[in-house]
Parts: structure tokens; sequence; C-alpha cells
């Protein structure tokens, strides 16, 4: 699959612009809550547009699955860096950056239309390796700091959000469950620091996966699918 045409480079005025990210929001909601195949006109109510303007945005389904993952990763990489300029150290950067992530929801999203990004697009291949880097060396400073434990992983990181990140089942409304995800972060991050404490394991059950365990996973699924 090629590199297709990247609309967000073209200037836009200010009224195009606030309809293009309502779009692309109401398009992250939608597609976790019915899937990747879910109505392109449920995507326009929510945001609030006609279709037709949707459409002159996004010719077809392929192109807003694309956009959702490009705005989902761009944002994230943004907050990783944002985080590492601005905090004391690594360790409160991650902090930061991972209760960012849970507000961006690129963990519910990604899975859902895991399948429908084309990571062999140049530029969402370049914003995602971009993002992974910042956060491999957050992690890796932290760890040097003393200030992370020694046996977690970048992966580690991305797969707890993911799980925090997933809608809840049960009729728990959406802003409720996210404040809870927020709070079950502040637990999980006591887990993560180095510093030991009464009753906790001295070391982690199961792998320790890395970035190019879980790339190499994708590759192989991939071909399977073949």
């Amino acid at each position: 699959m090629g590199q297709q045409p990247n609309t967000a480079e073209r200037p836009l005025r200010a009224d195009a612009r606030d309809n293009r990210n309502r779009i692309l929001a109401a398009a992250a909601e939608v597609f976790v809550e019915q899937g990747p195949a879910a109505p392109l006109e449920d995507i326009s109510r929510r945001a609030g547009t006609g279709i037709a303007t949707l459409y002159r945005r996004f010719p077809d389904r392929q192109a807003l699955t694309r956009a959702v993952a490009l705005d989902a990763l761009q944002r994230t990489a943004d907050e990783a860096r944002l985080a590492r300029d601005e905090e004391p150290s690594a360790f409160a950067a991650l902090v930061r950056y991972m209760h960012r992530v849970l507000d961006i929801r690129i963990g519910a999203v990604f899975p859902v239309l895991l399948n429908e990004i084309p990571f062999d697009d140049a530029e969402v291949a370049a914003v995602r390796d971009g993002g992974v880097a910042v956060m491999q060396e957050l992690v890796a400073t932290a760890q040097e700091d003393g200030d992370l434990r020694d046996d977690v992983t970048h992966a580690d990181i991305g797969m707890l959000l993911v799980r925090l990140s997933r809608p809840l089942p049960g009729p728990i409304p959406r802003d409720l469950a996210e404040q809870v995800a927020h709070r079950h972060l502040d637990l999980l991050i006591d887990g993560l620091r180095a510093a030991a404490s009464a009753g906790r394991p001295e070391a982690l059950g199961g792998p320790a996966l890395t970035f190019g365990d879980l790339r190499s996973m994708g590759d192989e699924k991939a071909s399977a699918n073949d």
C-alpha cells in the first residue's frame, strides 16, 4: 500500500480546520464503539457536520482511518516530546505522558484499527517511530536515574495504557470510566517505581517484551493473512 495524500499539510481555514478536528475526534469515538466498519453517517452526525463535509475532507473510509491513526500517533508523539522537555525528570515525564495518552485514547483506537492502519505508509511509520524513540529514551533515562525499575520496558508501558484505555463493560458512563482509568494509572505508577516496598516482588513475572518483539508479531500476523 503506497503513501496516501496528506491533507493535513494543506493550509486550512479556521472553520475547515475545526470541522476536520471534530470529524477525527468523532471517528475515533465511533470506531472504538462500533469497529472500523462503522457507518460514516454516524461519524458525521457525531461530529455535527454533514456527510458531504466529511467526504470533502476524507474521500473514502481508508483516508479517514489513516487520518485518525496518524492524528493519534502525532498527538501522542508530541506529548512525549513536551513531557521530556518540560518535566524535571524522566520519570515525571513518563507519568505526565501516560496520563495524557489516556486522554488521547490511542490505546483504545489502535487495537480497533490495527488491521486498517497502513504501517508501510512512510508518514505513519515516521511519526510512530519518532514517538517510540522518545519513549525508549525516557525509559532508559528513568532507569539510569534510579527512578524506574530496571525490568520495565517501553512495551510494558504501552500495553498498560492499552489495557486502561479499553471501554469498561456494563452501564458505566464514559466520563466516569475515564476518571477511573486515571485513578488506576496512579495505582500502577507506584508499581513502576524502582524503590522497593514491603510485599513488592523482586522481579516481574512473564516476558519483558520490547517494541521489536511487538513489531515482529505484527509482521508475522500480516504474513499469515497474505
